[in-house]
């Protein structure tokens, strides 16, 4: 019932008034950004240490994986599809699944590649249930991610499982053997527009030993993860936007040789030399005329980048950077030991000197609550037993991927 108060000739609705202020509570704002300053919390000092220290060792556990020596395909080719449904338009994830999608997808091409500097990639889209191929695989992150932002990407209708699945496996059949074929699928969708039986691409798929990841936005869906387990594949959902991420990256490093391909055999490279002329000429890849690039070791043909396949000659032509930096999946560097306070005798980083802290008696907060601190913040070398801060742990195996303490022991001892 609606009650009018007549206070100074003016007629005030108290009705409307809860009514407004239930509708202010949630700001349109709000819909498209996270308040992100909320997950920093203060400790009892009001300092943000902890909280710095909490971020850093959830990024230290997500780098902790498996490091047997295990034989590993540095080669891949890879297709990553994308779902552009009208279930990507959903903004359960911020701002919505295609932003944040498109966001994480360019991240990850840059993180492939920088990983895996001699594998080659290419993206399809799937929506109204046909599928488009956007760039066939290349070798170049930078075309990859071009076609992403000039590309008009819009969503409609239902994606198209097995259209994409088709699509790829036509462009990977004819890849080397030497090469592991990789498909990654991030799908928002719940359901897909096939034109026929799933199961036969799935069976073509295991039969032409073509490994299928998908990344799901939505909630699990039995036929994808069948699919997974058949190729061997990983198949995770999301839960929020860092585990999104954690998922998508985990495909990074090369899987390892399956059983059917762990025959040892020679790979036929070339190393081309690189040019700079003063007078373009037709590369063998575009057809366009171009000053600078690389000549085929074997043919004499012109390309633009590395690495690749020579149209004319289909030899595989590499750099010797590129190679080296594939190294160290097949010899990676052994996860480090938290170290407990009873064996903290080191002061200092091995790797950039900076001072450990001490252990402290007691900490005394703001509630006169007595606390203690568990972790000494360093971090053992399993090998070498030289002790690291939680940053040079992070940089050494996410960024040189040797550790400075193994190397020097090893300089001293020649």
């Amino acid at each position: 019932m609606t009650k009018i108060i007549n206070s100074n000739e003016e007629l005030i609705d108290i009705d409307d008034e809860a009514q407004n202020a239930t509708q202010q509570i949630g700001y349109a704002w709000e819909e498209e950004y996270k308040r992100s300053w909320d997950v920093l919390q203060e400790d009892e000092d009001g300092g943000l240490k902890h909280t710095v220290e909490h971020l850093q060792s959830r990024k230290r556990k997500r780098l902790e994986r498996d490091t047997s020596i295990i034989k590993r395909g540095i080669i891949r080719h890879m297709f990553l599809i994308i779902d552009l449904s009208e279930a990507m338009l959903e903004k359960d994830l911020r701002p919505s699944r295609l932003d944040l999608t498109l966001s994480y997808a360019e991240q990850f091409i840059l993180e492939f590649f920088d990983q895996n500097p001699i594998s080659q990639l290419g993206v399809i889209v799937s929506k109204s249930g046909v599928a488009e191929k956007l760039m066939g695989l290349s070798g170049n992150p930078m075309d990859n991610i071009n076609v992403l932002k000039k590309k008009n990407i819009d969503t409609d209708g239902e994606p198209s499982l097995q259209n994409a699945l088709e699509m790829a496996r036509s462009s990977l059949i004819h890849v080397p053997a030497h090469g592991s074929r990789e498909i990654l699928i991030i799908m928002g969708s719940l359901t897909s527009c096939d034109p026929g039986d799933i199961n036969e691409t799935i069976d073509n798929l295991v039969s032409e030993n073509i490994r299928v990841s998908i990344v799901g936005l939505a909630a699990e869906v039995q036929i994808c993860k069948l699919m997974c387990k058949k190729t061997k594949g990983t198949y995770g959902v999301v839960l929020n936007e860092a585990h999104f991420k954690d998922l998508l990256f985990e495909i990074i490093p090369p899987p390892p040789v399956s059983i059917v391909k762990s025959k040892s055999e020679l790979v036929v490279m070339g190393f081309p030399r690189g040019v700079n002329e003063s007078i373009p000429s037709l590369c063998a890849c575009h057809s366009k005329p171009v000053s600078g690039g690389y000549i085929c070791a074997r043919c004499n043909s012109k390309i633009c980048d590395l690495p690749t396949d020579c149209p004319i000659c289909e030899l595989t032509l590499v750099s010797s950077p590129h190679l080296a930096r594939s190294y160290h999946h097949l010899f990676p560097v052994a996860n480090f030991e938290e170290v407990p306070w009873s064996s903290a005798l080191t002061t200092h980083c091995f790797s950039c000197q900076m001072p450990f802290q001490t252990q402290p008696q007691v900490v005394k907060g703001r509630s006169n609550n007595v606390t203690s601190i568990d972790s000494s913040g360093r971090y053992n070398c399993p090998k070498c037993k030289k002790h690291f801060c939680i940053e040079c742990d992070t940089f050494i195996h996410e960024v040189i991927h040797n550790c400075p303490g193994c190397l020097s022991t090893s300089e001293n001892s020649t």
